[in-house]
């Protein structure tokens, strides 16, 4: 079984950005988890709690008051869509990085059609509701696409070569 293995400096910002996008898919599956095993009334008292510090100390922290916002507008029918959108997510990224990592050359285009989708996906939220994160989230999924694309023309081209 081959490996992808890095060799110059773009090489390994590709293998560190997929290693990040491999921590995010499991921080997904387990916040996914989160969601469908912890009751609102949970979920409301661990916000809270987690918040109250913050928030007595500078009543408009972003954070704090962005977390305390969505944790509020959550229903029981959106608390369950999120934690499927969690799962989901989750799951096929972590799938196609490890793909990618073991240097599976289908996963190359299956990663950048993925990423493409949310970016698209993205997009939609940062023209109905802007935030930084949501515009740095997009910037780094774009710049992981160009280097996604870049790795898969050299790995194909030595599989070529190869033949």
């Amino acid at each position: 079984m081959t490996r992808f293995r890095p060799s110059g400096l773009l090489d390994w910002t590709f293998e560190i950005a997929l290693f990040l996008k491999g921590l995010d898919g499991i921080l997904e599956i387990v916040g996914g988890i989160l969601l469908l095993v912890v009751s609102k009334a949970q979920l409301d008292s661990v916000v809270v709690a987690l918040t109250q510090h913050e928030l007595s100390e500078d009543p408009h922290d972003v954070i704090a008051t962005h977390l305390l916002s969505a944790e509020g507008n959550l229903s029981g029918g959106s608390q369950t869509f999120a934690a499927l959108y969690l799962l989901l997510h989750g799951i096929v990224k972590v799938v196609l990085v490890a793909a990618v990592l073991k240097d599976k050359l289908w996963a190359y285009p299956w990663m950048i059609a993925f990423l493409l989708a949310f970016i698209a996906y993205q997009g939609y939220l940062l023209v109905v509701a802007p935030t930084v994160g949501i515009a740095a989230l997009t910037a780094f999924d774009l710049f992981m696409v160009w280097l996604t694309y870049r790795e898969y023309g050299k790995r194909r081209g030595a599989r070529l070569a190869l033949t």
